[in-house]
């Protein structure tokens, strides 16, 4: 059977990354604030989803794992996201520590690799990102079992019904098993498209005083 033609260009496919280079010199020195710069060109670009990212865990066999998610912080402490505490992920978490995110905003031919060491928010901080969730949000962190084998859709919308009589018009609160993490980086790794794909990749390395800076090869 011949491959569907669409298929039939992968290995061939190219695209020139005819974008502006980046060397040291066009970086600062804190890693968080040159994330934000980034994050606010590619806002201003209306890359889809600047503040999506992918999160790279590894589970109790060994294997990698991977999804998408939407950070929601990123101070001087690192980046802040949202989940189910007994999901997949959170289990994986819990029992390393530690964790990768990988930002992508393809338009801008850019990529930024973060690794570091997770922690849960403070309850608190949960409590007010929770709050300010839309109601249909809240309802739904009540009622999905993340990462749990459900029967069907229909038994998923049955829950869904049944917390939102539960709760009427009154507040949601923040159910226990769901708040947030932050990961406090100790590398990051920034990537600029070039062409010929001799790309720009500026590392960021924590020290005792600081963050080492060191341009790598493509």
């Amino acid at each position: 059977m011949s491959e569907a033609p669409h298929l039939n260009d992968i290995a061939s496919r190219r695209k020139e990354y005819e974008t502006a280079g980046l060397d040291l010199a066009d970086v600062v020195a804190d890693p968080i604030e040159q994330w934000q710069r980034w994050y606010a060109e590619a806002s201003e670009a209306d890359c889809t989803e600047p503040n999506a990212f992918v999160l790279a865990t590894i589970d109790a066999d060994g294997w990698p794992q991977s999804r998408y998610l939407l950070v929601r912080g990123a101070d001087e402490r690192g980046f802040s996201f949202f989940t189910n505490y007994d999901s997949a992920k959170s289990q994986q978490l819990t029992a390393s520590g530690r964790a990768s995110m990988l930002f992508t905003w393809l338009q801008l031919h850019r990529q930024v690799r973060v690794v570091g060491e997770v922690e849960r928010l403070p309850e608190q901080e949960s409590d007010e990102y929770f709050a300010s969730r839309p109601r249909a949000s809240q309802i739904g962190a009540w009622s999905s079992p993340q990462s749990q084998p459900i029967p069907d859709r229909q038994w998923l919308d049955q829950r869904i019904e049944q917390t939102a009589a539960m709760f009427g018009d009154g507040m949601i609160t923040r159910p226990a098993f769901w708040g947030g993490w932050l990961l406090r980086p100790h590398l990051f790794e920034f990537w600029q498209g070039r062409p010929s794909r001799l790309h720009d990749r500026v590392r960021y390395t924590q020290v005792a005083d600081g963050w080492q800076l060191n341009r790598l090869a493509p």
